[in-house]
């Protein structure tokens, strides 16, 4: 484990100046600035995807006819394509796999459920554009992992065929913020506060009950759900919310590979340009995605 490697990026986060009172667009166009670039061999290729802003990112030798979608975190108000296409150029080589991200749209302006429409607008423009649901895949980090799951319900509660697979990257799931870990775990976690939680979950609620369903997946009925990928960080205020979601996807009948990846941060995979665990976390995540759409 490169624990130097770790701590001098948890330095470097700690070290950047934080303004509780930013709006969340200051906060977006911080966190664009912020992002890595995407590798110069990885090609994107915008595309609207029945309405929703797109891109297909596509590494050297993906498998054109596998595919993967892919929802950025972001507390639901902060995120782009262009703060994760790294990610999802790394994801794409891991997989062999085209990746459609989407820029759905962003509390407060558009709050619950718009996610979780466009989501499954662009879910459908995978399928009317050739995708086979048994070599397609749904994957997201923090918000997006939540909204992954939120998807799936959704594609399910619609009578449309379900992906083979979803991969899960320290998914946000419980609106409500009740897991121990959102205490435990406040003052080892550089990435994310109880208080900008409940910021962004208000915003994105606007008002509904957090224990809706398609909001947080938690409290959902998951039976009928396809194979499941959760990874974690052991030092994330979030890491009850994949505990949690793993142990009811199992108690609905859900597969789940369910991985807690020791003194990890939230999204850490984020961080692969720079850190081991990252690269290592997203190589499992193409082998479970590969293995899962032959």
């Amino acid at each position: 484990m490169s624990l130097q490697q770790l701590e001098s990026l948890i330095q470097k986060l700690r070290a950047v100046p934080t303004d509780p009172t930013a709006t969340f667009q200051r906060r977006r166009g911080a966190m664009e600035k912020a992002a890595f670039r995407l590798d110069a061999d990885i090609k994107a290729q915008a595309v609207s995807a029945n309405g929703v802003p797109a891109e297909w990112i596509t590494a050297p030798g993906a498998d054109a006819g596998r595919n993967l979608l892919y929802l950025h975190g972001g507390g639901y108000t902060i995120g782009s394509i262009k703060t994760h296409r790294c990610l999802a150029g790394w994801i794409s080589r891991a997989a062999h796999a085209r990746v459609l991200i989407i820029d759905y749209r962003l509390a407060p302006e558009h709050p619950f459920p718009a996610a979780v429409e466009d989501s499954l607008a662009a879910y459908r423009f995978m399928l009317d554009n050739g995708a086979q649901p048994s070599r397609a895949a749904i994957a997201g980090d923090s918000a997006g992992g939540g909204l992954a799951v939120a998807a799936l319900l959704a594609i399910r509660d619609a009578k449309l065929p379900l992906p083979a697979a979803a991969a899960c990257l320290s998914p946000w799931v419980d609106m409500e913020g009740s897991g121990e870990s959102m205490k435990t775990n406040a003052d080892v976690d550089p990435m994310v506060a109880s208080s900008n939680l409940a910021d962004m979950a208000n915003a994105y609620l606007a008002g509904k009950d957090p224990r809706t369903p398609l909001a947080s997946p938690l409290y959902a009925d998951l039976r009928g759900l396809p194979p499941m990928l959760i990874q974690v960080g052991t030092a994330e205020v979030l890491f009850d919310d994949s505990r949690r979601l793993a142990e009811r996807a199992r108690q609905a009948g859900v597969e789940v590979s369910y991985e807690p990846w020791e003194h990890m941060i939230h999204v850490w995979q984020i961080f692969v340009p720079m850190l081991d665990e990252a690269k290592q976390a997203v190589e499992r995540i193409g082998g479970f995605i590969r293995e899962k759409t032959p």
